[in-house]
């Protein structure tokens, strides 16, 4: 019989969506432990959201624990269907979820493609995944090939990354929740419970309909309500300007992070984190802290464009937006833009930085990705555009598109 002291103690952690969450893995609890993992502590889950709910400050670290917790119900949901899910296999299921957000820029998704152009989070949390496999003596392996869909058993990456994942399940519960949106709550005990395994593919059995045709409403209003709240695409648009002119000119020394400043002075590719792997080294010492006292220091800065921008988000004088179904006018565009120069007397180039036009879009349903397919009793398995009595595949899959147009508040 061992001693106490040999005797290890599940980690708990007091999650305030679900309550008391055990993490029974020793593997698992070093990795939650890990630099790389507490990082997200630091990166809030909806960038500058908060701007708009004051309770959305919650992080990718809770979201990533709370998609975890969800994996385990769903594992122990499906082994009770008789779906062969080996001890090995569900700690790398835990764990390719609880890493799926780990490659995220400060901000989350307000500065995906600012800092490290033409690279998705995705496939940065990949590159972290390999750094973390080499520091945890290859025990990482198997949550890698799930993760990246090379395992024979597809259905397990579908719990990680599809139309119906653990990730959608808590991301739009949590944010529900923080934002104080209630509309965007869903009943993830149900879900969950419905969901089953036929030929290798996720389903869900049909008596679950109703509540994914409710996940689906919910993830649309939070799409407009929140995540493409007007405020929130206003302050995220000028974050992104922000940075983009910092880069611009970074040659002038003005003050940033370490970490920051390599990102500012260098437009790094997939390749060069892959032949330099001290660049996710250095990423990982990236997080909304680095972002914001730059900011404040910003704020004094001699140049025009940087100096007020980074007033307007600090102190919350965003810039003024408009939103339409079509396209704004170049007369309308170009009018703001003359008014601009006229007051403030800057070159053409600058302006951009505060009169600027683009759009935003989001689609119900995506009849391309991996399908919401829908096990009707009689076994026969059909897409919820099939299965719905509130949806066809017109409204599913339609793409809202709006522009927006942002200008100064003066004018």
């Amino acid at each position: 019989m061992p001693n106490k002291n040999e005797m290890k103690k599940d980690k708990i952690i007091n999650d305030p969506i679900y309550g008391f969450i055990n993490i029974e893995s020793q593997l698992i609890t070093k990795i939650i432990n890990h630099p790389y993992f507490q990082r997200l502590r630091e990166i809030k889950q909806l960038g500058l959201s908060y701007l708009v709910y004051p309770g959305a400050k919650h992080t990718r670290f809770q979201h990533a624990i709370g998609s975890m917790y969800l994996m385990q119900i769903a594992i122990n949901q499906l082994r009770k269907k008789n779906n062969i899910i080996t001890d090995e296999e569900s700690e790398a299921l835990k764990i390719a979820i609880l890493l799926h957000d780990i490659g995220h820029s400060p901000f989350s998704h307000a500065l995906e493609n600012s800092l490290v152009k033409n690279i998705s989070h995705e496939s940065l949390s990949s590159l972290f995944m390999y750094k973390l496999n080499e520091v945890f003596n290859n025990k990482l392996s198997l949550a890698i090939k799930i993760f990246n869909n090379n395992y024979h058993k597809k259905f397990l990456h579908q719990l990680v990354s599809s139309q119906i994942d653990m990730d959608r399940l808590d991301y739009l519960k949590r944010d529900s929740f923080f934002s104080g949106v209630k509309e965007g709550n869903i009943n993830t005990d149900r879900i969950i419970k419905m969901i089953n395994v036929v030929n290798d593919k996720l389903v869900v059995e049909e008596k679950g309909i109703y509540s994914i045709e409710n996940f689906l409403i919910a993830r649309r209003l939070m799409y407009w309500q929140v995540y493409l709240h007007k405020t929130v695409i206003s302050s995220e648009n000028m974050l992104i300007k922000v940075l983009n002119r910092a880069k611009e000119i970074i040659n002038k020394k003005i003050f940033t992070t370490p970490a920051l400043n390599i990102f500012l002075e260098n437009d790094f590719s997939h390749n060069d984190f892959i032949n330099n792997s001290n660049l996710i080294d250095i990423f990982s010492k990236l997080d909304d802290t680095d972002i914001y006292v730059c900011l404040k220091y910003w704020m004094k800065n001699e140049d025009f464009v940087l100096s007020n921008l980074s007033k307007m988000i600090v102190n919350r004088n965003l810039l003024k937006i408009e939103i339409q179904n079509i396209p704004f006018s170049d007369k309308k565009i170009n009018s703001f833009k003359e008014k601009f120069i006229k007051k403030y007397n800057i070159n053409r180039d600058e302006i951009n930085y505060f009169v600027f036009t683009d759009k935003v879009s989001n689609r119900l349903y995506n009849l391309d990705e991996n399908n919401i397919n829908i096990l009707l009793k009689s076994g026969k398995i059909i897409d919820i555009s099939k299965a719905s009595d509130q949806f066809n595949n017109d409204v599913l899959n339609r793409k809202v598109e709006k522009y927006f147009l942002c200008y100064p508040k003066s004018l």
